[in-house]
């Protein structure tokens, strides 16, 4: 016998073997089709008795091995079933004598034999047979499984007839010797009459009625004739024929001890009832004995048919542990014969079987290492295949999966031996796959990002490469692709240089052909191969969600309840809102994206490789919303450190938007990397909430850009800055463009400016703008452009040191406040050597200072809105920088004022400097041009009309106001004040060379005395002489002799009620030497009273006072009108009582007429 059956088991002792062949030609579908009915009746329930019947099936069997079936009797084919097609009559009688040629070859075993005919009618179909049965189509065959068990009842009696003859012979001492084939030619000669002989006969005998009852569901019987025929065999030395003995006692043993059978695919088996103790029932008997047989027992044969005896008296059941070392001696006496080499490989098979049901792997695989050594012979390289094959099976059935692998391997290597005409690549590929669970390798990527590698990185590197040749041989170079990419995946930590090298360079010659892909491969058994991504080319390390930019971030008005708290919430606080919310802002940012605008995710990457690695159509993996991923390509060089890498995309519709992932392509295999399956990535965040689409606005000016970077304290951002350079006052006027260059329209656009300078104290607004024609553009479509103009006008203080122009020797009043300036002692009037030597040796330490040019930054921030995203409630700010360098153009180093021929005005003496380098003309309402060279300080005298100044609150509600609010208070009305003063001076400086202009104020220089004498008095008095105001050096004519007309109007502007108040007007001579004359009662005679008598004025009211005088001589006369010293007079200032002076020329009447 050379051709084992790997599949048998112990078990398999107890049933009989049916040959299920096609005769003549039957379609392979429709024949398995039948043979899969037939094999279902594996087990038959014996009427009237408590057996049951096993059988086993095949398709194939050698006809060779059946001429074992005495030694063994499952190797017996005791039956034979025939499947054919007969179509027509004619062809019956061709078809009958095929079976019956079939049935010769197994002609000398078979019990019984059966042909089902399949398409054949009439006549013939008609008669009744036993061993035949017609059927007129495949599927047409519904009692084919009563027909079969009737085959398997008539087995059974044929069965039991031959127990029962064996059992009971009584031919004497002529007892066959039952032989092996190779057995017969060795027994010729030999002497039957030995009793050596004689218990030869006896011991196979027995073994035979064992197999017998072992086959007929005797199991215990089978189990004493077993012991009898090892006793027997034993003394004679038939070391063969004890080997099969003590295999029939282990499967005996084994088959009560596990009824569900030790195949790979245990069959479920039906209990059998044998007539056993009540101890039966357990399926593991520990410490059973080898049965003592009686030899009372024994006929003279040594045969006996009653078997009771040995049934009550002893346990001839092994127990699990015996079970192995009645295997091993087998094993071992079988190895003594040269061609029971099968018979001793298919016994290691079986007890490898019993082992791993017993979870005893150690001894199972010395069974296994002595099966490897048997030697079968010449194998055919299909019967080593199928050899290291089970081989493979049993190393796994035991656990030891990596000796499992190596027989696989070795199985796949000799399906594509060089002696093999046409290679059977798949067969070679499909075992290789079968291997990679033992040397702990899976062809899912994502079992080797988890924990530390498993395995031997050589052994599975070889292995892949196997895969990634055979996969080619195959002609299928989309598997090669995928395996090779798996191997660089996974591997690549263990690959060297130049390895790593020649796998990319195979990579790449394999994707010229067919791509990689990230589709899931299918085999044609159903395996299907995940994809795999590159993730480690190049490895990233972390992920990150960029911001917009500051001018595209979307602003929304936040929710006053916070942010984790919805505002349709009734509570104020939700532990359940919070924890829901804690959870997610791992994965959600706090910031949004808008549709329509590029966003940004940047990756931090890693190239591993030891040489330059070229990335193409890396982009981004998103899901939520539609998105238009911008592919880049980059290049790495060889083994760089971290790099930064910006993804970018376009968010077509709003929503929530989840970066999964990137994709790239390497080596022409296209990759979808997702986040989280990379380990030991660090991300911020996955989930961007996207916005509806927004206008972009774009702003360009007339200025040049600034070359220095503005930093707002308030984290404002600066999209674009302007640098303008101005002198102290000058009006710049800066034209903005605004462009849309988004695809939404700008439907809304507020304006606001910031002065980030804090310290510098401005004097009027730093910028200012008209909106009413920009907006009247609006809404503002997309690529349309509109033009808005800034006025920029930088007012800083004008003033200067008090001490600088001392030396111009004035009555007026100076002012403090700035440091000392040469170039102003230089060029003032010195009174004296003293003073300029004094004022030299601060020149050098004090130069600079008045030339430092001073900058002021301010933020001008544009609020737009449009589109979607407006409807949303939300809008975009974007911000310009102004960068303004002020120059000093003029200061006033000192202010005074001096009375004017009006009570209602004054002169104001202001002593200006000019600063720069360049001359300078400044001028002032109704006043000449003042010429300054440069460094050079001049006087200079205007003439204003005094000014109503709002007074301030009434006392009781100033005391009920803090120190704070007084202050404010002050400063404002202070401000008020001298933007009206710098209105009415319009004080304006022109530098010609320069054509540069601008305007100057004398806020700063203003101290509180000069505002009082700058104040119009709240009393106003006014006189008139003959009708005529008198408030000017000009004299009022009238004629001597006539009585001339006198009043005093006194007009109330302050918010009290004033008086009364007495007047006396006494007129006087000026000589014009300093002599006053007051004595003039012969010259001026009052008409009435020279004293006038106003009652109480009360607030916005006024009051006139009425009288004459006569003067009787021509001349110039003055009147001096006083006040009469009492309370009322005293409570008020003294300012308040400033009457005009008055002039009165009285001229002869003939002087009169002559004019």
């Amino acid at each position: 016998m050379s051709v084992p059956d790997y599949m048998q088991c112990a078990e398999d002792h107890q049933s009989l073997l049916v040959i299920v062949q096609p005769v003549g030609i039957v379609p392979d579908e429709q024949f398995f089709k039948i043979y899969k009915k037939i094999a279902a009746a594996n087990q038959v329930n014996l009427q009237d008795s408590q057996r049951v019947l096993y059988i086993r099936y095949r398709h194939h069997y050698p006809p060779e091995n059946n001429e074992w079936g005495d030694f063994q009797t499952h190797r017996k084919v005791v039956g034979l079933i025939a499947v054919t097609e007969c179509c027509n009559a004619k062809d019956w009688p061709q078809t009958s004598e095929k079976f019956h040629l079939r049935k010769e070859i197994y002609g000398s075993t078979l019990y019984d034999s059966r042909l089902f005919v399949f398409g054949l009618h009439g006549e013939i179909a008609e008669q009744p047979r036993t061993d035949v049965a017609f059927y007129p189509s495949y599927d047409e065959c519904e009692t084919i499984e009563k027909k079969v068990e009737d085959f398997i009842e008539s087995l059974f009696i044929v069965l039991e007839s031959k127990r029962l003859d064996r059992a009971t012979d009584k031919s004497g001492d002529k007892i066959q010797l039952l032989c092996v084939p190779f057995e017969k030619k060795d027994f010729v000669g030999l002497d039957t009459d030995s009793r050596h002989y004689k218990k030869r006969c006896q011991g196979r005998m027995r073994k035979h009625v064992g197999d017998l009852c072992l086959q007929a569901g005797m199991l215990q019987d089978a189990l004493v004739h077993y012991h009898m025929a090892v006793e027997l065999l034993r003394s004679v030395n038939d070391f063969l024929w004890l080997g099969a003995a003590l295999e029939g006692l282990c499967s005996s043993s084994v088959i009560y001890h596990y009824p569900n059978g030790t195949g790979s695919k245990p069959a479920v088996r039906r209990a059998c009832s044998m007539g056993l103790p009540s101890e039966a029932g357990r399926q593991h008997r520990h410490g059973a004995q080898e049965v003592l047989i009686d030899p009372g027992a024994l006929t003279t044969n040594g045969i006996s048919a009653d078997t009771s005896a040995e049934i009550g008296r002893a346990k001839n059941c092994l127990s699990p542990e015996d079970i192995i070392d009645k295997y091993k001696e087998a094993i071992s006496y079988f190895g003594k014969y040269k061609n029971a080499g099968v018979i001793e490989l298919e016994a290691c098979v079986k007890a490898v079987r019993v082992l791993a049901i017993q979870k005893r792997s150690m001894e199972a695989s010395e069974f296994l290492q002595n099966a490897v050594y048997i030697n079968l012979g010449q194998l055919s390289e299909e019967e080593k295949i199928q050899r290291y094959s089970i081989l493979s099976e049993l190393y796994d059935l035991i656990g030891f999966h990596r000796k499992s692998a190596f027989f696989k391997r070795v199985a796949a290597m000799q399906c594509v031996t060089p002696s093999i005409v046409d290679p059977g690549w798949k067969a070679c590929y499909k075992l290789l796959l079968e291997t990679l669970h033992g040397y702990s390798l899976s062809l899912d990527p994502q079992d080797f990002s988890k924990g530390t590698h498993k395995g031997w990185p050589a052994v599975q590197m070889r292995l892949l490469h196997e895969l990634v040749y055979a996969s080619r041989r195959m002609g299928n170079p989309a598997l090669a692709v995928r395996h090779l990419s798996f191997l660089l995946q996974t591997m690549l930590d263990f690959l060297s240089d130049q390895e790593k090298k020649e796998v990319s360079q195979s990579l790449e010659n394999y994707t010229a052909k067919c791509p990689g892909t990230m589709e899931v491969v299918t085999l044609p058994d159903d395996v299907k191969l995940p994809p795999v991504p590159l993730t480690k080319l190049p490895i990233v390390r972390s992920a990150k969600l960029l911001n917009l930019p500051p001018n595209l971030r979307p602003l929304k008005i936040r929710n006053t309840l916070g942010p984790n708290i919805s505002s349709k919430s009734p509570f104020i606080y939700s532990p359940i809102i919070a924890h829901h919310r804690g959870e997610e802002k791992g994965k959600k940012i706090d910031f949004q994206w808008v549709q329509g605008d590029v966003c940004e995710v940047q990756l931090m990457v890693y190239n591993p490789m030891p040489f330059e690695l070229r990335v193409e159509n890396m982009g981004l993996l998103v899901s939520g919303v539609e998105f238009e991923s911008l592919p880049a390509a980059l290049s790495l060089p060889a083994e760089s450190g971290l790099y930064p890498v910006t993804l970018v995309g376009v968010p077509r519709t709003s929503g929530q938007i989840n970066v999964n992932g990137y994709q790239t392509s390497v080596f022409g295999v296209s990759s979808d990397c997702l986040l989280e399956n990379l380990s030991g990535v660090k991300v911020n965040g996955c989930t961007v909430e996207v916005v509806p689409a927004l206008p972009r606005l774009q702003i360009t000016t007339s200025l040049p850009r600034s070359a220095q970077t503005l930093v707002p304290l308030s984290g404002d951002e600066i999209f674009s800055s302007a640098s303008v350079q101005l002198f102290n006052g000058e009006l710049q006027q800066l034209t903005i463009k605004l462009e849309n260059i988004g695809t939404e329209p700008l439907e809304t656009l507020e304006i606001s400016a910031k002065n980030l300078n804090d310290k510098e104290k401005l004097n009027g607004d730093f910028l200012t703008w008209t909106l009413e024609e920009l907006l009247s553009q609006l809404p503002l479509e997309s690529g349309k452009v509109a033009y808005f103009t800034l006025n920029i006008q930088v007012k800083l203080d004008f003033s200067c040191q008090e001490s600088l122009l001392q030396d111009l020797n004035d009555d007026g009043i100076s002012l403090a406040g700035l440091p000392l300036s040469s170039p102003f002692r230089q060029n003032g009037k010195l009174g004296s050597e003293s003073k300029s030597a004094n004022f030299n040796s601060v020149d050098t330490n004090s130069k600079s200072e008045y030339n430092h040019v001073k900058t002021l930054e301010a933020i001008l921030n544009f609020k737009y809105s449009g589109g979607p995203g407006h409807s949303e409630g939300y809008h975009r700010n974007l911000s310009l920088g102004l960068h303004v360098d002020v120059e000093p153009s003029v200061f006033f180093t000192r202010v005074s004022t001096l009375p004017a021929t009006s009570t209602r005005k004054c002169h104001l003496l202001l002593d200006v400097f000019n600063s720069t380098e360049h001359e300078l003309t400044i001028s002032a309402k109704n006043n000449e041009d003042l010429i300054l060279h440069a460094g050079e300080c001049q006087r200079m005298a205007i003439q204003v009309n005094k000014f109503k100044f709002e007074t301030l609150p009434a006392s009781s509600k100033v005391g009920e106001m803090c120190a704070e609010n007084q202050r404010q208070i002050e400063e404002e009305r202070n401000h008020a004040q001298a933007t009206e003063i710098n209105s009415k001076l319009n004080i304006k400086w022109k530098i010609p060379s320069l054509k540069r202009e601008g305007e100057a104020s004398v806020e700063g220089v203003l101290n509180q005395l000069v505002r009082e004498h700058l104040q119009l008095a709240p009393l106003q008095w006014d006189v008139l002489v003959s009708g005529k105001p008198c408030d000017c050096d000009v004299a009022v004519e009238c004629q001597a002799g006539e009585p001339t007309s006198l009043e005093v109007k006194l007009t109330n502007q302050s918010k009290r009620t004033v008086g009364p108040f007495a007047l006396t007007v006494i007129p006087y001579q000026d000589y014009q030497n300093g002599v006053h004359n007051n004595d003039l009662g012969q010259a001026v005679t009052s008409i009435g009273s020279n004293t006038f008598y106003i009652d109480a004025v009360k607030s916005s009211e006024d009051f006139v006072c009425s009288g004459a005088l006569l003067f009787l001589y021509a001349g110039d006369y003055y009147l001096n009108i006083k006040f009469h010293d009492d309370n009322s007079s005293r409570e008020l200032p003294l300012s308040w009582f400033c009457l005009p002076s008055v002039h009165v020329r009285a001229m002869d009447p003939a002087q009169h007429t002559m004019f």
